[in-house]
């Protein structure tokens, strides 16, 4: 099925090898109070408690981890607006090499303070003016570091497969599988998995209203470039979808659903309080989806990513009142 895409479900199972006892086997939550909302059952995967709080560490750690030995003690470079960042950050760490980070002017400053704290260079730039894509690339030449992107390289997109796959092997078949899109690596990689395992589930991401890049790309048949969204969900306020994995959602993606900020917070207010867990707005569009009723309940057990839980106290607070 994945033997002419650049990642294949192989690649996925060799992650879940390389990332034993190096990432954590995060829960899956079930919840009657969302049953009964939903219509269905629904397996919420907590990637919010993984390490550092993302699912992003699973494809940091998997793409340094393959470096060669020589290009690995000369460092990384990555960028991103934080989570990835942190990401990358700890791998390195656990690597034992460096890492420099780009990181926009507007990352959350718990998200900047915490890829600090792992010991990352950070290096700031405007991400409504300036091409990170470009800057990355260029600093990563200047200081011969080895760059790993957020979501566009075929390591990272395996790694974060690895979320859906622990997934599958604790609840057996699932009839949909609903996961958030940003850069696209983490659904490319779910998707991949699900089809594998499952080929008639329904694979469905999801993205803020205004940053539709990678649903206005699959309705276009090509990668679109829109206006970098100012959304809630600072993860997925993307121009474009990455080209590895819009290729891969291609053909594995079912649909997209889009959900709005205040949907987005209603969802993080109901993990708070009836689930008990903290979602940050890009780890709760999933769940936002299904609880709006964007997407069709028919299926009877239905999969969750939520992809991260990195958020400060005051703007959790500040977001769920309003």
């Amino acid at each position: 099925m994945t033997a002419t895409l650049p990642v294949t479900f192989d690649d996925v199972r060799e992650a879940a090898v390389r990332l034993d006892g190096i990432a954590h086997r995060t829960p899956v939550l079930t919840s009657r109070t969302l049953n009964a909302l939903v219509g269905a059952e629904v397996f919420i995967k907590c990637e919010n408690f993984q390490r550092i709080g993302a699912f992003k560490f699973r494809g940091a750690y998997n793409a340094a981890a393959q470096l060669p030995p020589a290009q690995l003690a000369q460092g990384i470079a990555a960028y991103s607006s934080g989570n990835h960042a942190q990401a990358a950050a700890l791998a390195a760490r656990e690597l034992g090499t460096s890492a420099v980070i780009l990181m926009p002017e507007d990352a959350p400053e718990s998200k900047r303070a915490a890829t600090a704290g792992y010991g990352a260079d950070i290096v700031t730039y405007d991400r409504y003016t300036q091409d990170r894509t470009a800057l990355g690339e260029a600093l990563a030449t200047e200081r011969g570091l080895a760059l790993i992107p957020p979501y566009d390289h075929p390591h990272v997109i395996a790694g974060q497969g690895t979320a859906a796959l622990e997934l599958f092997e604790e609840t057996g078949e699932l009839d949909m599988l609903i996961a958030p899109v940003g850069g696209g690596g983490l659904m490319a990689g779910s998707a991949i998995t699900a089809k594998t395992l499952h080929p008639r589930i329904r694979t469905v991401g999801v993205e803020p209203v205004d940053g539709d890049d990678t649903k206005r790309s699959l309705e276009a048949g090509e990668r679109i470039t829109i206006p970098v969204p100012r959304t809630l969900a600072d993860g997925q306020a993307l121009a474009t979808p990455g080209e590895i994995t819009f290729v891969i959602n291609q053909r594995f993606l079912d649909g997209i659903a889009l959900v709005t900020d205040d949907e987005i917070r209603d969802a993080m207010r109901f993990a708070f309080e009836r689930l008990k867990i903290v979602l940050e707005p890009s780890g709760a569009t999933a769940l936002a989806a299904l609880l709006a009723g964007h997407i069709d309940h028919r299926p009877r057990r239905i999969g969750v990513i939520a992809s991260g839980g990195n958020i400060h106290t005051r703007r959790f607070t500040d977001i769920i009142n309003g």
